[in-house]
């Protein structure tokens, strides 16, 4: 389903092609250093540019020029600026993946049996969810040929970004570790990576009503934002649409977890916290689509609803794994 799933993305969004190709590059040249015997210890690229931990490093730096960019676009009308910001996120987004692909490398170094794909714990989802959401805001850039919404975007993917690196510096999250048994199963492939196409697309939607909201009231003040956002029109069709697409993403993910949790707790559903939380989540975008398919609702309303359920999703995604725990305590700092 996955394969099937980035083949159809491929074909029909050609930069897709070119970031994977790109992604296979860089990744090929890290992955390649190691296979030659060398390691960060003893090879300065490999310390300064090909180690996940150091490429996740100058994404975080891409994130920044990237998000400088796009505010430069926005309140200064540069159009240079938002050129560049567009370039920076793309290569934020190579970089993102291209560290997680060397870093799946790098968990096999410790001892062949600590291997795993790089989505176990705080910081390795962030990475995921930082180059998702800027991958996804792309394709939404191209598809509505306007860059105003890199603005809010961009800035919030930067606050993930920001987190990232200090869970890694002050926890030291970013070393290696072996799986707890729990987590030691086929299903962490496929379930977590669904997850976070779904929470990309819905921190788009929330970023897209805000801009919705901030441009209703601007367009009553005659402000810059009202001229140099997308439409109410097409911000309101993106935030919808993200939100459709991370609802489907949304439920394939729960039921992949709901199988994943009878396998290693032996239960498909157990109210833990984060599976509570996950359930909170669904109904409320299920309301969302509901209202606004059924009942018709639109405009304000619904932007105040999407842009406010970015406390749910963060609760949902974050909140719990820090505060709460319960079977998924691995994700708590």
């Amino acid at each position: 389903m996955w394969y099937v799933g980035l083949l159809w993305f491929g074909l029909k969004w050609p930069h897709f092609r070119s970031l994977t190709l790109s992604v296979l590059a860089i990744a090929g040249i890290g992955v390649g250093l190691y296979g030659a015997g060398l390691n960060p210890h003893n090879s300065l690229i490999l310390r300064y540019g090909f180690q996940s931990n150091a490429m996740f490093v100058w994404m975080s730096v891409a994130i920044a020029l990237s998000a400088m960019g796009y505010y430069g676009y926005l309140f200064r009308g540069a159009r240079l600026a938002g050129i560049w910001g567009q370039r920076f996120a793309w290569v934020a987004s190579t970089l993102g993946f291209a560290g997680l692909a060397i870093r799946w490398r790098e968990t096999y170094l410790g001892h062949p049996s600590w291997g795993h794909i790089p989505v176990s714990n705080i910081y390795d989802v962030m990475v995921l969810f930082c180059a998702m959401t800027i991958l996804f805001y792309l394709y939404h850039e191209e598809d509505t040929d306007s860059r105003g919404l890199g603005a809010f975007v961009l800035p919030l993917v930067l606050v993930a970004d920001v987190f990232l690196l200090w869970v890694g510096a002050a926890y030291h999250l970013d070393r290696i570790q072996p799986l707890i048994p729990a987590l030691q199963s086929f299903w962490m492939k496929i379930h977590v990576p669904s997850m976070f196409v779904a929470y990309a697309n819905f921190y788009i939607s929330a970023m897209a009503a805000l801009a919705w909201l901030l441009k209703d009231r601007g367009e009553a003040k005659g402000s810059v934002l009202a001229r140099r956002l997308p439409s109410r029109e097409l911000l309101e069709r993106t935030f919808t649409g993200t939100i459709s697409f991370g609802f489907l993403f949304f439920t394939v993910g729960t039921i992949l977890g709901a199988v994943w949790a009878a396998r290693a707790w032996g239960g498909f559903w157990s109210w833990d916290p984060k599976e509570t939380w996950a359930l909170i989540v669904w109904l409320n975008y299920a309301g969302f689509l509901h209202a606004r398919s059924q009942k018709n609702w639109h405009g304000r309303p619904m932007a105040w609803w999407a842009f406010t359920s970015l406390i749910v999703v963060t609760f949902c995604f974050i909140g719990v794994d820090l505060f709460l725990g319960g079977l998924h305590s691995y994700g708590k700092l």
